[in-house]
């Protein structure tokens, strides 16, 4: 009996130990040691990464781990192929152990708290096509070693303490599309090989320490769409003539740069929109040859350019600002400016010609109610001849734009569930449904207009036709002009006209586009950066960072058959050692 109990014991550990094994090892095992000395090094106060404290990361489904769903036939293991932690309230250090992640594509740590530098190591994913470190709080340098990652598509590492200079060996990227260096303490000089970077679309590194010269060799870069670089230092230096022979360029900001020398004539350049010079020490007179129909901002103010307004500048008709003052100009206003332009009901055209030494107007100074004209500080304000002049002379600041959607008003008070944080679909018109919306923050990180409303409706058929979503589920709820200038949005996006919520799986995919930036480009709206994806009501529960295993059912099938199977083998060598055993027992009788 005491024999059989013993054997029957063996088969149930063996067999226990076996089943184990078969699920234990299936992520890569220096994956494995490379996430729990990530966790080592992080500070999870919410707890959002509880579960990463025991079992298999790709089996167990670890908060923001995504594992390829095929096992790899040259090791028989499942790797990581992304790790999302965005906006989970962290803080503590990135640990060197994620260069360990030789299969990683995308690295999101955007908005926690980190500190400590960025980890040389991780030049040694080549895999890498994401790296978004951008909203904490890192230091040091940038390391030399990221610019062996040759499949990157995306460097985010804006708003943080970066310091040092830009690396030369970035120009090694040659895949990269996405430079986001901007609100940091970078300093030196812009690295001339950037040059060299022919899929490179947008290169913002705004509110730095850079000093030296803008190189004329970024004239060469065939995609560059945005080039901004405010809030530099390029002291005593020209904006080179070459920047005129940019081919795919949309917007150019060198705001408070401390440039001198002259405008340079930016005609040739076939779609700009956005053109902001101020704040420099630029001198001479405006180009007069006609900018791109595109052009809906043009900001040269807080200069010292002289001459007057040249007449291209009434042919410009997208224009929604054009921004002249604290300059030298003289000469007359023409009034051909707003008189030219077709203004819808949404449009807006604002005109600061302030603090110049204008004396009159060329035309009848009688601006719609859509154009808002500031002459205060010019000479034409003391002229008793011409009526109204007041009413443009004042010194109050213009209203910053703001849009706030309110709910349906010809719907019943109350009849939507607030507990679940229902409401009225702003789109169903007089059938006033109910439905629970998916709320985003948004942000465009460098929009090429100055007024988004008469830009909303191409917003939203943007945003919806990129999510494959119908016009109708989407609500601009706000926005909120930031410095930069930045737009903050806040977004509403409804379930499908018969459903009041979105299912588990469309909420997951809505989000993956989102967090992989798989939104087409598009040169009015610029780069955008996800802000947040808050699940509430019906939602809250939903964590979508544990519902991303990538493990397909063939793969979870396939470790279980292994399982049985393994056990069925251990099962007969036992049954066979079992009645071998008995046997001698016998013949021992």
């Amino acid at each position: 009996m005491m024999g059989k109990r013993f054997c029957g014991l063996v088969y149930a550990v063996l067999y226990g130990y076996l089943v184990l094994f078969a699920v234990a090892e299936i992520t890569d095992p220096s994956e494995v040691s490379a996430l729990v000395a990530v966790m080592s090094r992080l500070i999870d106060p919410m707890n959002n990464l509880g579960n990463w404290k025991e079992g298999d990361p790709c089996l167990l489904k670890w908060t923001g781990v995504l594992c390829f769903d095929t096992i790899d036939e040259t090791d028989g293991y499942l790797h990581v192929q992304d790790l999302h932690l965005l906006n989970m309230n962290l803080s503590g250090s990135l640990a060197p152990e994620l260069g360990q992640l030789s299969r990683l594509r995308i690295l999101d740590f955007m908005w926690n708290d980190l500190t400590g530098s960025i980890p040389k190591e991780i030049g040694n994913i080549s895999s890498l096509v994401l790296l978004l470190l951008n909203g904490n709080r890192l230091s040091g340098s940038l390391p030399e070693e990221l610019g062996k990652l040759s499949n990157l598509n995306r460097l985010q590492v804006d708003e943080n303490n970066i310091s040092g200079t830009i690396p030369k060996s970035f120009a090694n990227l040659t895949s990269v599309r996405h430079f986001h260096l901007n609100n940091n303490s970078i300093v030196g000089q812009l690295p001339p090989e950037l040059s060299n970077l022919s899929t490179l679309l947008h290169l913002l590194v705004d509110n730095n320490n850079l000093t030296g010269y803008l190189p004329p060799e970024y004239s060469e870069l065939p995609a560059l769409h945005i080039l901004q670089l405010d809030n530099n230092n390029f002291s005593g230096t020209e904006i080179p003539a070459t920047y005129g022979n940019f081919s795919s360029l949309v917007k150019l900001s060198l705001r408070h740069c401390s440039l001198q020398g002259a405008v340079p004539d930016l005609s040739r350049i076939p779609r700009l929109y956005y053109l902001d010079l101020s704040g420099n020490q630029l001198t001479g007179p405006i180009p007069s040859n006609k900018l791109s129909d595109d052009m809906t901002t043009i900001d040269l103010s807080e200069n010292s350019l002289n001459g007057s307004i040249p007449a291209s500048f009434s042919d410009l008709p997208s224009l929604q600002r054009l921004s002249l003052d604290n300059n030298f100009l003289d000469g007359s206003i023409p009034a051909s400016i707003w008189q030219n332009m077709s203004l819808s009901s949404s449009a807006r055209l604002s005109l600061d010609l302030r603090n110049n030494n204008f004396s009159s107007v060329l035309g009848d100074l009688d601006p719609p109610n859509n154009v808002t004209l500031r002459l205060g500080g010019n000479p034409i304000c003391t002229s008793a001849n011409i009526p109204n002049i007041d009413q443009f002379c004042d010194s109050e600041p213009e209203d910053d734009e703001t849009i706030t959607n309110s709910t349906n008003s010809k719907c019943p008070i109350h009849s939507c569930p607030t507990d679940n944080f229902y409401e009225y679909v702003p789109a169903s018109g007089d059938l006033c449904s109910c439905a629970a919306p998916l709320r985003i923050a948004y942000r465009l990180k460098s929009p090429s207009f100055s007024y988004f409303d008469p830009y909303a409706n191409l917003f939203e058929a943007y945003v919806t036709s990129s999510l494959n979503l119908s016009i109708y589920q989407i609500s601009v709820d706000s926005i909120a002009w930031e410095k930069g200038p930045r737009l903050r949005m806040y977004l509403k996006l409804f379930p499908h006209a018969n459903s009041s919520t979105f299912n588990t799986s469309e909420v997951q995919r809505i989000r993956d586009i989102f967090t992989s930036w798989k939104f087409p480009g598009d040169d009015l709206f610029g780069p955008y950066e996800l802000l947040n994806f808050t699940l509430l009501g019906p939602y809250a529960s939903l964590n979508p960072e544990t519902q991303r295993t990538g493990i397909s059912k063939g793969v979870l099938a396939a470790i279980v058959v292994a399982a049985i199977a393994s056990a069925v083998v251990i099962s007969a060598a036992v049954t066979f050692l079992m009645t071998r055993r008995h046997a001698r027992n016998q013949q021992k009788i």
